[in-house]
Order: C-alpha cells, then structure tokens, then sequence
C-alpha cells in the first residue's frame, strides 16, 4: 500500500484519517510544527504518512519526538541524535546507546560547572570590596591579573 493511504484502515491495519496532524503533534510535544517537519527532513523523525496531502502520525511519533527533545536537553547535538538511534546495531539497548554518547556532554557539563564556580568566587570577592570608587576596584583588579601574569 502507498504512503498516500487516503483514509480508512491502512498500512499493517493503522487507521490513517484519524492519526494526529503536525499540529496536535505538535501541541502534545511542545514542539513548533517546523521542528517537526526539519526533524523530518534531517532524517531523525521517520518521514509522515499523508492523508488528502496532509502530515499524519502514529503514536510512535510522539514517543521518538520525546526522546529527540529530552537528547536536547541533555546537549546532546542532532548529529548525536542521529547516532543515537542510527549509529548501533539493531538491538543495542538503549541504555548502552545514551552511555556511549554522553561522555563528551559529561565533559563540557564539568566545564560549565567549573566555570560557573569561578564566576561565583569572583562574585564573593567583588562583594567584599572596599573601595571608595570602581575605578579603584578597576586599579585593583588590573594589578591582580598583572602580577598573576607575572608569576606564570
């Protein structure tokens, strides 16, 4: 059967007219419609059936656009995402799937969290200042980083 069913019971018996449109896919998944039809595009959201030329999705849609979203959000890139469920042999579980690919975000979390110590420090110190003026603050902080420069 093509993957233009117009209606009725379709492919493997899924009934096509009333699977969901791009839009209340959409609204399920907090997604904007482009997303979804760029997702497509890019190959890690199985293209949509059409009904009267219109997108419609199974329920399995939802599920890998939840996946795709919570990869997201844990930093993983689209190539990743792709990886993640194109890069392993059929049956690689997913557990072994998310632990190869999260090393290089565990790597730049660190980072990140690192770097936001030191801003917190820098803050403190800033917040113990003495100065009469910032632009004594400014001198201070000037020597500070001339003098560490000096003892590299």
């Amino acid at each position: 059967m093509s993957g233009n069913n117009e209606g009725g019971a379709g492919i493997f018996g899924y009934d096509w007219l009333h699977a969901l449109s791009i839009s209340e896919v959409a609204t399920q998944v907090g997604l904007r419609p482009s997303a979804i039809r760029y997702y497509e595009h890019i190959g890690i959201l199985p293209p949509a059936q059409r009904v009267s030329g219109q997108r419609r999705y199974d329920v399995t849609a939802l599920h890998r656009l939840v996946v795709i979203q919570r990869a997201r959000q844990t930093g993983f890139t689209l190539t990743e995402i792709k990886q993640l469920f194109f890069g392993f042999c059929a049956g690689t579980p997913p557990s072994v799937r998310w632990q190869k690919l999260k090393k290089r975000t565990i790597v730049e979390l660190d980072a990140m969290l690192e770097h936001i110590q030191t801003m917190r420090d820098l803050l403190e110190q800033q917040g113990k200042c003495h100065c009469t003026a910032l632009e004594e603050c400014g001198k201070k902080i000037f020597e500070k980083q001339c003098r560490k420069r000096l003892s590299y």
